[in-house]
């Protein structure tokens, strides 16, 4: 099969399929996430972020998919390259988690304790249908958010733990071409997918997660073609 990775232009057109520019202030903001590093080096893996205008919001370039204990550590980055988090597996774990950490500044240590701002682990399959719990702090014994649903299917959901509200949601994206405009939308592949977060969460946060489950929930990077 044949990946799909139209040109800037072509792609601009999809992510602003369905996303309505010039929303209200109260509407959530809508991203299409496209697995693949902005770089654009052949077979390079990575995150580049659209936002509803099909500007790059966020980025992680230079990624890998290998085993955690070869992983290292993954930087989200703002659409511009800036620094955002650094996300990095815990080594010994019973979770298989990732810890979250301010990214640091030109000539901070690379990480402290006292910077780590949050964690994520995956949960049993016993759970549930819960992917993953994100703990607030290493001294929480309960978490702050969970992931529901099937992240390798791109059907979840994350929710706030203390009242069960929705703040993202994770979908199969779907465009229709300029050359089909009257046809029905076309499901692209599991390379590219939809993120909608609620306005009073943290995209940078949310986006975070994103990575994260995308190491929990590993399997080899495949693209498909599109579908219908």
């Amino acid at each position: 099969m044949s990946r799909i990775h139209p040109n800037a232009e072509a792609s601009r057109r999809l992510l602003r399929d369905g996303a309505g520019a010039g929303a209200a202030e109260a509407a959530p903001a809508c991203y299409t996430v496209w697995m693949r590093s902005s770089m654009g080096f052949q077979g390079t893996d990575g995150f580049s972020v659209y936002d509803a205008g099909g500007e790059l919001a966020f980025r992680v370039d230079n990624y890998s998919r290998r085993r955690k204990i070869f992983a290292g550590e993954l930087t989200l980055m703002d659409g511009h390259g800036a620094p955002l988090l650094s996300l990095r597996p815990q080594i010994i774990s019973m979770h298989d988690q990732w810890n979250c950490y301010k990214a640091p500044e030109e000539g901070q240590a690379k990480r402290a304790r006292s910077q780590q701002l949050f964690s994520v682990r995956k949960c049993s399959v016993l759970q549930n249908n819960r992917e993953a719990e994100v703990y607030m702090s290493s001294a929480c014994t309960s978490p702050g958010f969970w992931i529901e649903g099937c992240f390798r299917r791109r059907n979840c959901k994350i929710r706030r733990a203390h009242d069960g509200k929705e703040v993202a949601r994770i979908a199969r994206k779907k465009a229709r071409t300029p050359a089909t405009p009257d046809t029905a939308p076309l499901t692209l592949g599991e390379d590219v997918f939809s993120l909608v977060v609620q306005r009073d969460a943290d995209c940078t946060m949310i986006m975070a997660l994103v990575v994260v489950l995308d190491r929990i929930c590993w399997r080899p990077y495949t693209p498909l073609i599109c579908s219908s």
